[in-house]
């Protein structure tokens, strides 16, 4: 290595002053160095400054695009974790109303058994009673207790007390007792069996948004992969294209092993 090559090399300021005279003057070397560039030296440093540009907006258009990449994995990638927070609660929505399916089942089930029963026992008919007024008065006690108790059990709407107690919606005080009885079975059954439909319904509706977010939790994952390999690939590309334009310019300086 001569003098000034150590100098350049060691002395920061003589190196940088040595490297912006190569700039300054490369296109006059580029120019010179073709025989076209000698016998029309405006057109040539005219081409020689649209290559320059071209490079230059080449170089901003690639900067350009991987930090927008680089802003679209970052993007992406949030995205793909709200999403698999969201399919993890539509999960447990899913198992929640799996659950509410099997206890509904189960309370049909037993409102089912319990109407065969008093069915049976209402076979035998009903003891004959007077409707005086005492008697009515019983009879519309025991019916309202009975829907109470119904309610109370999750067997009956809570609507039907209301209208238990204003004698409307098929609830008759003056039944006898068993055939009361019967009725409030009945009912029970079938507001337990409607209860059970709708849970299946929820169910399933719960089954389609858990796989649905689930796929759309996934879809985002693999697009947030895909979009930080091509960010990552961009930046290295940029990364090595830099330091090779940097190479070039330590090669240019003389007296460079």
């Amino acid at each position: 290595m001569n003098v000034v090559a150590e100098m350049l090399l060691t002395t920061p300021a003589p190196a940088a002053i040595w490297a912006t005279l190569m700039l300054l003057t490369l296109p006059a070397v580029l120019v010179l160095a073709s025989p076209q560039g000698v016998r029309h030296p405006r057109r040539a440093l005219r081409d020689v400054a649209a290559l320059i540009r071209e490079r230059a907006d080449r170089r901003r258009q690639r900067t350009l695009e991987a930090i927008a990449a680089t802003q679209y994995a970052d993007e992406v990638r949030v995205a793909a974790d709200r999403a698999e927070l969201a399919a993890a609660r539509w999960q447990e929505r899913w198992e929640q109303t799996s659950d509410d399916v099997t206890t509904a089942w189960l309370a049909w089930l037993d409102a089912d058994a319990r109407l065969r029963a008093r069915r049976s026992a209402a076979a035998f008919g009903t003891p004959w009673s007077a409707q005086t007024p005492t008697e009515y008065a019983a009879r519309e006690r025991f019916l309202h207790r009975a829907v109470r108790e119904a309610a109370a059990h999750g067997w009956l709407p809570t609507a039907a007390v209301a209208d238990a107690l204003a004698g409307r919606a098929g609830w008759d005080p003056r039944l006898h007792p068993l055939e009361q009885e019967l009725v409030v079975c009945r009912a029970a059954e079938g507001h337990l069996r409607d209860r059970y439909e709708r849970a299946v319904l929820a169910e399933r509706a719960a089954r389609h948004d858990a796989w649905l977010a689930r796929t759309t939790g996934d879809s985002l994952r693999q697009e947030s992969w895909a979009a930080t390999d091509r960010a990552t690939r961009l930046r290295h590309l940029l990364l090595s294209t830099a330091a090779g334009h940097a190479g070039h310019a330590l090669a240019a300086r003389p007296g460079y092993l």
